[in-house]
């Protein structure tokens, strides 16, 4: 029992000493930047389907149909969403880069079954969200500290 430490001076989680990498941290502040886009993106398509619900022209036989105004309350409120978790992303936030993983995850599926609709945009807003939730994932840690 003599030899034993006090359990305060024990470490509960582990600690390096070393700074964030330049490249890691230029990760998830283009990420941050890539979420504010893609929100605006989401939300300018959201906006465009809620008022002018022709301007998409949808193909027959797909597996989701629904109003493309149904279409635009959808990405106008998860762009919304995701443009603000942007935001958290970029000021280092734990919560904005779990909320930014759940929205991108969100995002890419709301945009897969808005291919019939307008499908370049679509695919363009996954490649992103792809990018988002691996930039997040993989070096999301590194800004905070």
């Amino acid at each position: 029992m003599t030899g034993q430490q006090p359990a305060s001076t024990y470490q509960t989680r582990p600690h390096r000493d070393e700074p964030p990498s330049a490249f890691a941290t230029g990760l998830i502040l283009f990420a941050g930047i890539l979420m504010i886009l893609a929100g605006g993106f989401q939300t300018l398509a959201g906006v465009v389907a809620v008022f002018q619900d022709e301007f998409y022209v949808t193909t027959r036989n797909y597996l989701l149909q629904f109003d493309a105004t149904s279409w635009g309350w959808i990405h106008l409120l998860i762009g919304l969403v995701v443009l603000f978790a942007g935001f958290a992303v970029m000021s280092g936030k734990t919560w904005g880069r779990v909320v930014g993983i759940t929205l991108a995850v969100l995002s890419a599926l709301s945009n897969f079954a808005f291919i019939p609709y307008y499908p370049f945009w679509s695919l363009a807003i996954i490649a992103l969200d792809v990018f988002i939730i691996w930039a997040l994932a993989a070096h999301g840690r590194d800004v905070t500290r």
